[in-house]
């Protein structure tokens, strides 16, 4: 395992927010399927390009950024370059959210301005991490895939305001491909290598894991890293091969992840199949749905493949992934903080007591029937698959927020 100190952490107060606004755009998210019709389904299709703003910048992003500005000093053993930056993060990440997702769904005029504001946001993120990172004295893999993964995050943030000012009509570019590289460059580049990065610290730590080689991670880390260069250089250059080796490339990338964390998993000490365990179980499962549907597009050409591909990707694996850290996280660093200094001067609970139970596992029995649902929806485009499926998810990431609070404000009257 690598090691991990707490002498750098930051108060949890500054983080909070990001995990209590990350779980109501969650909700956000989970309602917005109502309007959707199974027989109209469109990767550009306007109410398609505001869910996945709404998810990924207002949920994943979001809850992200709030676990690195605890995770990355901790890993780095070294203190924010500047941590009262991250007050400022939150508010503009979520004011560029909204105004993205409502640019899209009919009033363009928004997308530039939600850009500009998601961008700054992001940038002053990217900047503190950069800054944060020129503090190490000795990179391991663990360090070098967070400068990689941000790295990667600022030229997609660039190019994702180029197209919204394009979608606006303040300029005009190729917007299909940007779109390429604006999604590679921030779900593989950045989401995606930040996860492999981070898990084969968290993944270890909670399940007390020894001995593996971290091998893997090195190649899939650096695979995702030509996969998305790949991907990106086809964008502009008129060699379409290229995008293709960038995909397998990035395929072949996930398939090597996913063999770590099995390694991960056979050889931890802790056995017990807890939320945290489950969830990360039914994440990992729909990540390989997820390939698995994005080679049959490849070779069939039907788009609702790729569609489920990208939904079994979205709801599934970074959902869940995020869902089954927070679990872990948010208890941890409310302990840390409100219980450890009265160890050995009153009772205080232990981590399983910060977990509601019951909630919980509404959260993952309703969601995970909830993604498989409408990962059939979009398969067969059945209307009332996705109704129910969307009915399913929402009461997930309600019991999802009540978790989030649970946890949050545990106290011993709790206990």
């Amino acid at each position: 395992m690598f090691s991990v100190s707490q002498d750098f952490a930051p108060p949890f107060k500054l983080i909070a927010p990001f995990f209590i606004l990350g779980s109501i755009f969650y909700i956000l998210a989970t309602a917005y399927l109502f309007s959707f019709s199974a027989e109209n389904l469109s990767m550009l299709d306007p109410k398609m390009l505001s869910l996945v703003h709404l998810f990924l910048l207002g949920f994943v992003m979001m809850t992200i950024f709030g676990a690195m500005a605890q995770l990355v000093p901790v890993v780095l053993e070294v203190g924010h370059f500047g941590v009262e930056l991250f007050y400022a993060i939150w508010p503009l990440l979520g004011i560029g959210t909204i105004l993205m997702a409502f640019g899209f769904l009919g009033s363009p005029q928004l997308l530039p301005y939600g850009g500009v504001v998601v961008l700054i946001s992001m940038m002053i993120f990217v900047m503190e991490i950069f800054l944060t990172i020129k503090k190490v004295e000795k990179f391991n893999i663990v360090m070098t895939s967070v400068l990689i993964s941000n790295t990667f995050l600022f030229f997609g943030i660039i190019f994702g305001l180029v197209m919204a000012l394009s979608y606006a009509g303040t300029i005009d570019v190729d917007i299909y491909n940007l779109l390429r590289s604006h999604v590679y460059l921030v779900i593989g580049g950045y989401i995606s290598i930040t996860l492999m990065g981070l898990s084969v610290v968290l993944l270890p730590m909670f399940g007390l894991s020894h001995g593996f080689s971290k091998k893997p991670l090195e190649i899939s880390i650096w695979l995702m890293s030509l996969g998305v260069s790949f991907v990106v250089s086809s964008s502009f250059i008129d060699f379409n091969i290229l995008a293709y080796i960038g995909y397998a490339l990035s395929v072949v990338s996930l398939f090597v992840y996913f063999y770590l964390v099995k390694t991960i998993f056979t050889t931890r000490a802790r056995k017990e199949i807890d939320i945290y365990a489950k969830s990360l179980i039914f994440a990992y499962f729909s990540m390989l749905g997820a390939l698995a549907s994005g080679i049959a597009y490849l070779i069939t050409n039907y788009e609702p493949l790729i569609l489920t591909s990208a939904w079994l990707m979205f709801f599934g694996f970074f959902g869940f992934a995020i869902t089954g850290h927070v679990y872990k996280i948010v208890p941890f660093l409310v302990w840390f903080e409100r219980f450890s200094p009265l160890v050995g001067k009153q009772k205080v609970p232990m981590l399983a007591d910060m977990l509601p139970e019951k909630s919980s596992d509404a959260q993952l029995v309703f969601g995970m029937i909830g993604v498989i649902i409408v990962a059939i929806a979009i398969l067969i485009q059945d209307e009332t698959f996705i109704k129910a499926g969307a009915s399913f998810l929402l009461v997930s990431a309600l019991a999802f927020f009540r978790s989030m609070l649970y946890m949050i404000n545990f106290n011993t009257e709790n206990m």
